[in-house]
């Protein structure tokens, strides 16, 4: 089955090169003492073009020959709150072919990943789409780790970037597959027919696609490990169903599974690792159509859990197979359980495309993600849970609806929704991300981004270690 890939992703660094072009990283407080280290014809030509340290000024210095000789590239003032730590992936789309390396780094080993991961583009359909500015490997990083979390976002982005014509649920599972044999990990798939009985929501959203829905679950490492369980959303493409979403809504909606290719990017990294956990994924995966089998507002559908849904909305359908998935996660009592999705515009209201919103109720598992966030420079914003809004998931005819009805408070209804079908475990963790980059900034183009997926890496090593 076709897989995207990009062309080329430039996912590696070059080993050390001393004739590789200098980039000098330049501060508001280093500026004087780079400037007076310049020889005086660079120093003149710098002054000349009238270069100044802020955030992503850049200046390329010739030699005596005329070549490329330098690089001056302004960081700004790394202390101040808007400090955009990912700056160096600006760099790959500004300079011209050739072998370069940093100095002054402030964070070698980020400012690499931000390098690597400012070089990707996504070249299925195109070809001479890559950036040719290739990077050397700092001293004293591990340039392995490095490319293995690029090489990951890089995959999480092509699947996300990927048109649903060549990504519906069976692309998903292939790229799923592809991830477990190169990791060794084992692979089981429930699809079709066979998920009205164990997995009925699932079934209920994808009947209606000529595309068969399925369960993926893909499991890796030892089983006396702590179990770590991790759910992606993977709706292929979302119509809205029988509540038919307008034409603009639709135009991104290839991009519904990005909860699936965060969960994907997050295991590729885990596994790369060989973290010390029992790591197991799931992945819902469907094409939410319209037919004359598709599942209607109003109906009432049982789930795996044992609770009874009323649908209030077919456009609700992301929680519909998370649902499902969840109860089937929590059986397994794992010690950790996250959950990513693209779920509602609420958040996007909220806090924007760049932050994520996260719900739990675990003030431990609350902490250490805000903190894994701030280390992987991959942000979230906590939200709260507030129990009192459950009941305006009530329905008169079943247990619960899957949406509130009103206007208000949609992102925290929906972490309830969810919540409800993993009420065991206690360090659950519900991610509502966007999943995408409204325009290019540093080291995020624009398309695909599978946000939260290096935070997850860097909670679980810092929980179970490398």
């Amino acid at each position: 089955m076709p897989q995207a890939e990009s062309q080329p992703t430039n996912p590696a660094l070059l080993p050390a090169d001393a004739s590789s072009v200098p980039v000098t990283l330049v501060t508001t407080a280093s500026w004087g003492d780079v400037q007076g280290g310049l020889d005086p014809a660079q120093r003149r030509f710098a002054e000349a073009l009238g270069f100044k340290p802020k955030a992503g000024s850049l200046a390329l210095l010739p030699g005596p020959e005329g070549g490329l000789a330098r690089v001056l590239f302004g960081l700004g003032d790394t202390e101040a709150a808007a400090y955009d730590r990912l700056l160096v992936g600006k760099l790959p789309g500004l300079l011209p072919e050739g072998s370069f390396r940093l100095e002054h780094a402030p964070d070698p080993a980020e400012a690499a990943l931000a390098w690597l991961m400012g070089s990707y583009r996504f070249g299925r359909y195109r070809s001479g789409t890559g950036t040719k500015a290739r990077l050397t490997a700092p001293a004293g990083i591990d340039a392995g780790e490095v490319e293995r979390i690029a090489a990951a976002v890089a995959l999480g982005r092509d699947l996300i970037n990927t048109p649903a014509n060549d990504m519906g649920p069976a692309e998903i599972e292939a790229a799923a597959r592809s991830l477990a044999e190169r990791h060794g990990a084992t692979i089981a798939v429930t699809e079709g027919e066979a998920l009205a009985k164990g997995y009925p929501l699932i079934h209920a959203v994808g009947a209606a696609s000529p595309r068969a829905p399925r369960l993926i679950d893909l499991t890796w490492g030892p089983e006396d490990a702590p179990r770590v369980t991790l759910v992606g959303k993977g709706v292929a493409f979302d119509t809205g169903g029988l509540d038919l979403k307008p034409s603009a809504a639709m135009l991104l909606m290839k991009k519904d599974m990005g909860g699936a290719a965060a969960a994907l990017a997050a295991a590729d990294m885990v596994m790369g690792a060989g973290l010390k956990v029992r790591l197991r994924v799931l992945i819902p995966a469907v094409e939410n159509a319209v037919a004359g089998n598709a599942f209607r507002p109003g109906d009432v559908l049982p789930s795996r859990a044992g609770l009874s849904v009323e649908i209030g909305n077919t456009d609700a359908e992301g929680r519909l197979i998370l649902a499902d998935a969840l109860a089937l996660a929590e059986a397994e009592t794992p010690d950790l359980l996250l959950d990513y999705s693209t779920l509602t515009g609420a958040a996007r209201v909220a806090l924007g495309p760049d932050l994520p919103a996260f719900f739990t109720e675990d003030e431990v598992l609350a902490a250490n993600v805000a903190e894994a966030g701030r280390s992987a420079a991959d942000p979230i914003w906590r939200m709260p849970l507030h129990a009192p809004y459950a009941s305006l998931l009530d329905s008169k005819v079943a247990d619960l609806n899957n949406i509130s009805g009103g206007p208000f408070a949609g992102a925290i209804t929906a972490a309830l929704f969810l919540r409800r079908f993993a009420p065991k475990t206690k360090a659950h963790g519900h991610f509502d991300l966007y999943g995408w980059n409204p325009s290019t900034k540093p080291g995020r183009p624009e398309g695909g981004e599978v946000q939260t997926a290096r935070l997850t890496y860097a909670l679980l090593k810092a929980r179970y270690g490398g």
